[in-house]
């Protein structure tokens, strides 16, 4: 696989929910904001619906960050989308709705370089979601811009089985020993450890001898954006694009 890289050669500023800082995750409006900031990517999580429809959210239950109660599998589209997913985090995005996968990548298929598109498939099970985020991604064209990373490897094999023209990346919050490996094990292209777990510098080097990209979330500190933008990760993902972009040569 050719690696993911910007035109400059530094590492990639990819908007964690879009920019979550400065809008409501996973919409629009953070989208919007992430793209007009300069951010080179949008990260965000899928599910399905009641109807099997894709949709845009990361709490398997819609209380945090909707008007609704209860959980996604449990809703349709229709019920969704008469949601409020805005006004919880300002008044000023009121009636902001939860977007389809459908809808994200049509309007963003001219404007977003990289697309990385989280499955929210590790603790609600939806068969299925591999296949209807594939069938979209190549419907739109976009297989060369995007990256389907989880926590659930299972699901990461699946994807890379059902088309392997397709990049995955393994998401991580605990310690593996020689992640690297592990990484590898599950034909992924890329790996997307919490950020704590790359401040050995002998991890970072395993990487590195495996050619292995890394994606590290959530890094909102712009000192640990500082040091791993010099050690050479492939992207950053932040809720705080607009600061990253400050540091990045």
């Amino acid at each position: 696989m050719i690696v993911i890289r910007s035109p400059k050669n530094r590492s990639l500023n990819i908007a964690h929910r879009g920019a979550s800082s400065l809008a409501p995750e996973n919409t629009f409006a953070a989208f919007d904001r992430a793209l007009e900031i300069g951010a080179d990517g949008l990260e965000f999580d899928v599910q399905l619906s009641k109807d099997q429809i894709p949709v845009v959210i990361h709490d398997e239950r819609v209380e945090r960050t909707t008007t609704g109660r209860g959980l996604v599998k449990d809703l349709s589209l229709a019920q969704l989308k008469t949601l409020d997913a805005g006004s919880w985090f300002a008044s000023d995005f009121k009636g902001a709705a939860v977007p389809t996968l459908k809808e994200v990548l049509s309007a963003y298929k001219d404007s977003c370089p990289l697309f990385d598109i989280e499955l929210k498939n590790s603790f609600v099970a939806y068969p299925g979601l591999e296949e209807a985020v594939l069938e979209q991604i190549l419907n739109h064209n976009l297989k060369e811009r995007v990256i389907i990373s989880s926590f659930n490897p299972d699901s990461l094999l699946t994807c890379r089985r059902l088309n392997p023209a397709v990049r995955t990346g393994i998401i991580y919050s605990e310690e593996i020993e020689t992640p690297w490996r592990y990484t590898r094990s599950l034909d992924c292209y890329s790996a997307h450890p919490l950020f704590f777990y790359l401040q050995d510098p002998e991890t970072l080097a395993g990487f590195k001898s495996h050619r292995i990209p890394l994606y590290p979330w959530t890094v909102n500190d712009p000192e640990q954006m500082d040091y791993l933008v010099t050690e050479g990760v492939e992207a950053i993902i932040t809720d705080f694009p607009q600061e990253l972009k400050k540091i990045l040569p």
